[in-house]
């Protein structure tokens, strides 16, 4: 049994659920999303909260069970309040700037690297070393961060990069003569 997709999801007020066959759609402030539902789990709106159920006791829907009560919820929480993901810049001459619908970064390389900010996303510099990254999809608000730390991770010895706000470099010792 799922222990996680027994909880219903609770609907907070501002936002509306729509479940109609296998598509679920929630609308807030913040935008619209939407997802299909597998057809082995059921989603059922009960008032202000949306349960889910699988429709046997096959493996699959009691693995799906879960994982779409959790999709469910994140759709519900971003249209409600939204998904920040902070990243920070360290090394010298490496910084950010957003000009209009692209972020430019200065990360040490011979060029300057333009990421064009995909739509539902914001992208603010605050610093020149800090990229605040929002939006109401959670898993691309995560897609659109882990691009931009890939172009140029945390390095161990002098922790040159861009990393997220509350990860921890393990620093190693350099030479030794």
């Amino acid at each position: 049994m799922s222990r996680v997709g027994k909880n219903p999801v609770k609907v907070p007020s501002g936002v509306t659920v729509n479940v109609s066959g296998q598509e679920v759609t929630a609308k807030g402030k913040l935008g619209q999303l939407s997802m299909i539902v597998s057809k082995d789990v059921e989603a059922l709106l009960d008032g202000d909260s949306v349960l889910v159920k699988p429709r046997d006791e096959s493996k699959r829907s009691r693995m799906l069970w879960g994982m779409t009560r959790n999709m469910i919820r994140n759709m519900v929480n971003g249209v409600a309040t939204g998904y920040t993901v902070n990243l920070e810049i360290n090394g010298v001459g490496y910084r950010a700037a957003v000009q209009g619908k692209v972020l430019n970064m200065q990360l040490g390389y011979s060029h300057d690297i333009n990421y064009p900010i995909p739509e539902g996303i914001a992208i603010k510099c605050e610093k020149p070393t800090a990229i605040s990254i929002s939006g109401a999809d959670r898993q691309k608000v995560g897609q659109v961060a882990a691009e931009i730390r890939g172009y140029r991770k945390p390095e161990p010895y002098k922790g040159k990069g861009i990393k997220y706000d509350h990860e921890t470099i393990l620093r190693k010792e350099g030479k030794k003569k």
